[in-house]
C-alpha cells in the first residue's frame, strides 16, 4: 500500500513537473481608444514567424515550439497601426501580455492610394503606354513596397520593371484580370476605398493561399461582411488630380442575431477637370455585402459592385505642343456652348456579382467555393472623320467625303509644318507665325466648325462627314472556383485550387452622335480613294464595305457599324502548394496548369477579308489552344530572429492575351504567325532584418522572359522597303519571339528612433532590356488595295534589332528618404524626398527594321551614313528629376465619434519631368529621320512624351461612428 501510495506521489509529482516546463505566450488585443477586444489580429513571433489570429475576444495563445530567450512580436491588423512588442520567454513559464492595444490608423494612407490607382489607370490606352501603376494595390508593411505605391506610382515606376498583367487582383478569391489584355480594370471597383481595406497582398511568386500567382504579386481584397468592423463612415475628398470632389458614406453591421452580417458604401467622385485641361470626371459606386453564417461550419456570403465611370481622357504630346501650350494641354477638347467637350470619353459599366461559399470542414480543413458573373461594358469614343456619301456621275458610282483630322495639334497646324523647307521664306515664317499664335491662343477642337460641315452637306441631301463614334467592348464573364486550405500537420499546410473562366465578348463601333447630321454612310472612303491602288474600281468599291451583306448602309445614332465580331474565351486551371513551417526553416513547393482556348466569330463580312476560315472575316475562326504550367519553390531560412534569407524561384509559361493573338481582330479571324505561349523563369534573393527598432529587406532579382508577342497601331509614310516610292499605310506591326531580361536590386529600411518619430529610405536600381532582335510584320488593309505587296510585309531578315534597348515603363532607378512623426496626441506628418533616374523612351520597332536603310528599289540609301544611324536609333533618355511629397493628418474623438483629416500635397516644388513617351513610326526610313531631326525648328514627327503632374493635393475629412 505504502509502495503504492509512492508511486501515485511520484506520478503526480512528475506529471506537474511536466505541466510546469510547458512554456507559453498568450495574451490579448484591446483597442487602443474604444478599449473594445479586437478579433481577427495577426500575432508573429519573430524569432520563428508563427502567427495566431485573435478570437473573438481578443485573445490568443502559442503553446508549441515557443522559442526561448528575447524575443519580438509583431502585433497588425489592417486599418490599425502595427506595433512590436518585445518579451522575454523562459524555459518552463508563461508570458502573459494581456491588453496590448492597437490604434486605429488615421493616415487614410490607403485612401489615397487606393484612389489614384483607380482613377489614373482610367486613362490607359490599350497598348498600356499610359499605364503608369505596376498593380501594388497592397496591405503589406513592406518599407520599399509602401514607397512604390504611394510615392514612386506617380512616375510610371513599376516595381522591377513589370507591367500590372504581370501581377494577379482577387476578389473574395476571383481572379478579376482581364482576359483582352491580362490588365486589371480598376475602375470596375473604384471608389470603394472603405471596403477595400482588408486585403492580402503576396510579394511575387512567393507563396499565398489562393493562385499560383504571377511575379508582380498576387493581391486579394477580401470584400466579405462578416470581415468589416462595426460601424460607419462618412467622407468628403477635395483634390487636383483625377477628380475635385468625392462623396463617400459606408455602414457595416457587423455580425447580428442569427448568423447575419452586411456592408454597403455609396460614392460620387465629379469634376469639370482634373490635372489635365478638359478631363471631366463622373463616377458612381455602389456596393453591397450580405453574409448568411448558416451555422458552425458554413456561411454564405454575397458582393454586389457596380462601379459606373465617365472620364474625358488626354494624350501624349511632342516637344513643340509642350513648348507651346504647357503639360496641362489636352488636345481632345474643345468649347460647345459654352462648355468643355472632350471626344476622347471613356465610359466603364462593368456590374460585378458574386456568391462565397466557405465552409469549415473541420478544425484543419477548408473549402472555399465561388462563383462570379460580370458584364457591361467599356465604351472609348473618338472622332470619325471619314465621313461618306455615295454620287453618280457619268454613269458610274463613286464616294465622295473623307475630312481632314480635326485633331488642333495635326501637325499641319503646328509652326514646324510652315518651316519644313531648309530655306524658308518670309511667306513661310508669316505663316508659321500665324499657326503659333492661333495655337497658342486656342489650340482646341472647333466642334462648330464639325457642325457646320454636316449641316452643309444634310441640306444637300447628303451624310455626316463627321461623327462621334465609340469602340465597345461588351463583356459577359462567368467564373468558378473552389480554394481548399488544409493544415495537414502542425508543420504542413497544403493549398488547392481549381478554376473555369468563360468569356463572351461583344466587339463593335458604335455611331454615338451624328454631329447634326442625319445619317453616316458604312463605308471605309479612304479605302476606296487610294491613289496608288492597282486594282479596279469596282473591287475597291466592294473593299469599301464594310458589310458585305448589308452594302451601303445607312446608320444612325445607337447603331452598330465598321465592324463587329464576338471573341469567345475558355480558361481552366489548377494550382497545388505545399507549405512547410519549422523552427529554423520555411520552405515551399507549387505547381500550376492550365488550357486556354480562344476564338473569333465574325458577325460582319469584310469587304477586305471576304468569307470565312481563317483567311476571311465571318463566322467563326480556328480555335486557338495553349497549354500551360508552372512551378515555383522557395525558403526562408531563419539565421536568428533578427536575421532571414528569403528565396523564391518559378518558371512557367503564360498563354498570350487575347489582344496579341489575333492580329487584326476587327477585320480578320487571321491569327499572329508565330504565336506560342510566353515562358518566364524567376529568381529573387532577400535578406531580412527585423529588431523592434530597425526594420530592412534588400532583394537581388531576375526575370527572364522568352516568346513574348506585342501588336501596335499606327500611321507611316515610309515603307520604303516594300520596293515602292510610297509607302503611306494605316498598319498593324506585330512583333513575335520577344526576349527580355530585367535584373536588379531593391532596398527598403525604416528605424524607429524615438516613440514618435520614424526614418525610413528605399532604393531600386534595375536594368530592364531586350536580349534578341524579335521578328516583326506588317499587316494592313491599305496592303490589298496594291497586288504588288504581299499581305504580310516583312523587311530584310524579317526582325527588328532590338537587343540591348531598355524597355520602356517608367525610371530603372528610384530613391527616397523621409521621415515621420506620429504625436501621441493623434496628428502626424510625413515628408519624403523621392529622386528618379534611366528611364528610357519606348523606341520605333519599325525603324529598327532593314525597312531604315532601304530605298525604294530595295537597295541600301545611296547616302546611307552608319554613325549618323546610330546617332539617330541613340534611345532618349529622360533627365532625372526628385520629387517631394508631404502629408499629415489629426483627429479627435468627440463622444462617440472620430473625425478626422488626412492631406497630401505631392510635388511641392512643381517640378517639370516626362514619365515615358514613344517615337512615333509615321517617319521610319534613314534618309526621312535624318532630314526631320536635322531641322533648325525641330521635327515635324518628333516623339510623343507624357508628362508628369504638378504641384497637386488631395485633402479628405471624414467622421467615423
Amino acid at each position: 500500500m505504502k509502495k503504492s501510495f509512492l508511486i501515485f506521489l511520484f506520478g503526480i509529482v512528475f506529471s506537474l513537473a511536466g505541466f510546469a516546463q510547458q512554456t507559453i505566450v498568450k495574451g490579448s488585443v484591446l483597442d487602443g481608444t474604444t478599449g473594445e477586444p479586437i478579433p481577427d489580429v495577426t500575432i508573429t513571433i519573430e524569432e520563428t514567424g508563427q502567427t495566431q489570429n485573435t478570437d473573438g475576444k481578443g485573445e490568443f495563445s502559442f503553446t508549441q515550439n515557443v522559442p526561448l530567450g528575447e524575443q519580438v512580436l509583431k502585433v497588425e491588423k489592417v486599418g490599425y497601426v502595427t506595433k512590436r512588442y518585445p518579451i522575454i520567454v523562459n524555459e518552463g513559464q508563461t508570458v502573459d501580455i494581456s491588453g496590448m492595444t492597437l490604434d486605429y490608423d488615421q493616415s487614410d494612407k490607403d485612401d489615397l492610394f487606393i484612389i489614384s490607382i483607380s482613377d489614373d489607370n482610367l486613362n490607359s490606352e490599350d497598348d498600356g503606354l499610359t499605364d503608369n501603376i505596376s498593380g501594388l494595390l497592397q496591405a503589406s508593411r513592406d518599407v520599399f513596397l509602401n514607397a512604390a505605391a504611394f510615392d514612386f506610382s506617380a512616375t510610371f515606376f513599376r516595381p522591377r520593371g513589370l507591367d500590372n498583367a504581370n501581377g494577379k487582383v482577387l476578389i473574395n478569391g476571383v481572379e478579376m484580370n482581364k482576359q483582352f489584355n491580362g490588365r486589371p480594370q480598376w475602375a470596375n471597383w473604384g471608389g470603394l476605398n472603405d471596403v477595400q481595406r482588408n486585403r492580402v497582398f503576396t510579394m511575387g511568386m512567393s507563396p499565398n493561399d489562393y493562385t499560383f500567382g504571377d511575379l508582380a504579386g498576387t493581391n486579394n481584397i477580401i470584400m466579405r461582411a462578416s470581415k468589416y468592423r462595426r460601424g460607419g463612415r462618412i467622407s468628403y475628398a477635395s483634390a487636383n488630380r483625377s477628380y475635385t470632389g468625392r462623396v463617400m458614406a459606408s455602414y457595416s453591421s457587423g455580425l447580428l442575431e442569427g448568423g447575419w452580417s452586411y456592408s454597403v458604401l455609396g460614392s460620387r467622385r465629379y469634376g469639370e477637370e482634373g490635372f489635365r485641361d478638359g478631363t471631366l470626371y463622373d463616377a458612381n459606386s455602389l456596393f453591397v455585402a450580405v453574409e448568411k453564417q448558416l451555422n458552425e461550419n458554413h456561411s454564405l456570403n454575397f458582393t454586389g459592385i457596380y462601379a459606373q465611370n465617365r472620364r474625358g481622357r488626354s494624350t501624349a504630346i511632342t516637344q513643340e505642343v509642350f513648348e507651346l501650350k504647357g503639360r496641362e494641354y489636352n488636345p481632345f477638347w474643345g468649347e460647345l456652348n459654352g462648355e468643355q467637350r472632350n471626344a476622347r470619353m471613356r465610359e466603364t459599366n462593368e456590374p460585378i456579382l458574386m456568391l462565397n461559399h466557405y465552409w469549415q470542414i473541420s478544425d484543419k480543413v477548408r473549402l472555399n467555393n465561388n462563383v462570379a458573373y460580370q458584364f457591361g461594358e467599356i465604351a472609348n469614343s473618338r472622332i470619325d472623320n471619314g465621313g461618306t456619301r455615295l454620287v453618280e456621275f457619268n454613269g458610274e458610282t463613286a464616294y465622295i467625303g473623307g475630312a481632314r483630322n480635326p485633331t488642333p495639334e495635326y501637325y499641319q497646324n503646328l509652326p514646324s509644318f510652315f518651316l519644313q523647307d531648309d530655306n524658308p521664306t518670309a511667306y513661310d515664317y508669316q505663316q508659321a507665325y500665324l499657326a503659333q499664335q492661333a495655337f497658342i491662343n486656342d489650340g482646341q477642337l472647333d466642334w462648330y466648325r464639325m457642325y457646320e460641315a454636316n449641316a452643309a452637306l444634310r441640306a444637300d441631301g447628303g451624310n455626316s462627314l463627321y461623327a462621334i463614334q465609340s469602340d465597345v467592348v461588351k463583356d459577359q464573364q462567368l467564373t468558378f472556383n473552389s480554394i481548399l486550405d488544409a493544415e495537414l500537420t502542425d508543420n504542413i499546410k497544403l493549398n488547392a485550387a481549381v478554376s473555369y473562366r468563360n468569356l463572351k465578348s461583344e466587339n463593335f463601333a458604335r455611331m454615338e452622335d451624328l454631329l447634326g447630321g442625319t445619317g453616316y454612310l458604312d463605308v471605309d472612303f479612304f479605302a476606296e480613294e487610294d491613289d496608288n491602288s492597282t486594282i479596279s474600281d469596282e473591287v475597291a468599291a466592294n473593299l469599301a464595305q464594310s458589310d458585305v451583306r448589308n452594302p451601303n448602309r445607312i446608320v444612325t445614332e445607337g447603331d452598330r457599324y465598321k465592324y463587329n465580331y464576338e471573341m469567345h474565351a475558355d480558361v481552366i486551371s489548377a494550382f497545388a502548394q505545399a507549405q512547410f513551417k519549422y523552427n529554423k526553416v520555411d520552405f515551399y513547393a507549387g505547381l500550376n496548369v492550365s488550357q486556354t482556348t480562344y476564338q473569333r466569330v465574325g458577325l460582319y463580312e469584310s469587304g477586305f477579308f471576304r468569307g470565312g476560315g481563317n483567311d476571311g472575316s465571318f463566322g467563326e475562326s480556328d480555335k486557338l489552344d495553349f497549354s500551360n504550367y508552372g512551378i515555383k519553390g522557395g525558403f526562408t531560412y531563419k539565421v536568428t530572429g533578427k536575421h532571414l534569407i528569403d528565396v523564391n524561384a518559378s518558371y512557367f509559361t503564360k498563354a498570350p492575351s487575347i489582344r496579341n493573338s489575333f492580329g487584326n481582330a476587327r477585320q480578320s479571324n487571321a491569327k499572329v504567325i508565330g504565336l506560342e505561349s510566353e515562358k518566364i523563369q524567376s529568381v529573387d534573393v532577400s535578406y531580412i532584418f527585423r529588431s523592434p527598432i530597425v526594420k530592412a529587406r534588400v532583394t537581388g532579382f531576375y526575370s527572364g522572359f522568352k516568346d513574348g508577342s506585342d501588336i501596335g497601331f499606327y500611321f507611316t509614310e515610309d515603307l520604303a522597303g516594300l520596293g515602292v516610292d510610297t509607302g503611306d499605310a494605316f498598319v498593324q506591326e506585330i512583333m513575335t519571339n520577344i526576349e527580355r531580361r530585367h535584373v536588379g536590386v531593391e532596398l527598403g529600411i525604416e528605424a524607429q528612433v524615438t516613440p514618435t518619430i520614424k526614418l525610413k529610405g528605399a532604393a531600386s536600381i534595375g536594368q530592364f532590356t531586350f536580349q534578341n532582335d524579335p521578328n516583326l510584320y506588317l499587316t494592313s488593309v491599305d496592303f490589298l488595295n496594291r497586288s504588288d505587296i504581299d499581305p504580310q510585309v516583312t523587311f530584310g531578315d524579317g526582325t527588328t534589332q532590338l537587343d540591348g534597348y531598355h524597355v520602356s515603363g517608367g525610371p530603372e532607378r528610384a530613391f527616397q528618404i523621409g521621415f515621420e512623426y506620429r504625436d501621441p496626441d493623434f496628428w502626424n506628418v510625413g515628408v519624403t524626398s523621392n529622386f528618379f533616374s534611366n528611364a528610357y523612351l519606348d523606341v520605333s520597332n519599325l525603324a529598327r527594321s532593314a525597312n531604315f536603310t532601304s530605298d525604294f528599289d530595295g537597295n541600301t540609301f545611296n547616302d546611307y551614313d552608319p554613325d549618323l544611324a546610330k546617332e539617330l536609333l541613340k534611345q532618349e533618355q529622360f533627365d532625372d528629376y526628385m520629387l517631394v511629397n508631404i502629408l499629415g493628418g489629426k483627429s479627435w474623438k468627440i463622444n462617440d465619434y472620430f473625425v478626422g483629416f488626412f492631406a497630401t500635397i505631392n510635388n511641392v516644388f512643381d517640378q517639370e519631368y516626362k514619365t515615358g513617351g514613344f517615337e512615333q513610326s509615321r517617319l521610319a526610313n534613314f534618309r526621312r529621320i535624318s532630314e526631320d531631326k536635322s531641322r533648325e525648328n525641330g521635327p515635324i514627327f518628333g516623339p510623343r512624351y507624357f508628362f508628369g503632374n504638378g504641384t497637386t493635393y488631395y485633402f479628405n475629412v471624414y467622421v467615423r461612428f
